[in-house]
């Protein structure tokens, strides 16, 4: 983490930070018949060696955000809820600009926070499929962003979903 300089919420997030945009899987086994659920899910994560916790609990009163916590060796300040990342978050960082790649997945990343939030509510199979397919190249594109790309286990899954959607 970064020592002995100004606390600077943009630079800690060029660095540390992540724009992150999930198509996910949910599969309520508690529930009859275990129904299958899928969403798009966006959030925004720093992460930092758990010494620095007070540093992200700084980040998370400063942003009037999010929820910091500690597994094992690592401290993690994250914001999930969508109101906050389009109400919060997003005007943050459009005022305060980030850096090199972090300032490109940004961009991308409150493109697909936009489409999430206007569908907010609605089943997935209510979506317009423009919005959908915007979504799927929005994570696609994403990927050259990432210092750390992970396979996404669900895009299969979609990807045939948006088949089946309106236009």
């Amino acid at each position: 983490m970064i020592e002995n300089k100004k606390f600077n919420i943009s630079e800690l997030v060029s660095n540390y930070g992540c724009f992150d945009l999930q198509f996910r899987k949910d599969t309520r086994h508690k529930r009859t018949g275990s129904p299958t659920y899928y969403r798009w899910n966006t959030q925004f994560v720093i992460t930092s060696p758990k010494e620095k916790i007070e540093l992200l609990n700084k980040i998370g009163n400063e942003l009037k955000c999010g929820k910091t916590n500690i597994s094992k060796d690592q401290a993690r300040f994250s914001v999930q809820k969508i109101d906050d990342i389009k109400e919060k978050i997003i005007p943050y960082f459009r005022k305060n600009q980030l850096s090199g790649k972090k300032k490109g997945d940004f961009n991308l990343w409150q493109k697909a926070v936009e489409i999430i939030y206007l569908n907010k509510g609605k089943s997935l199979l209510n979506w317009k499929r423009n919005e959908f397919l915007q979504l799927l190249e929005i994570h696609k594109s994403a990927i050259k962003y990432k210092e750390k790309p992970r396979q996404s286990k669900w895009i299969e899954d979609a990807t045939n979903l948006s088949k089946t959607l309106k236009s």
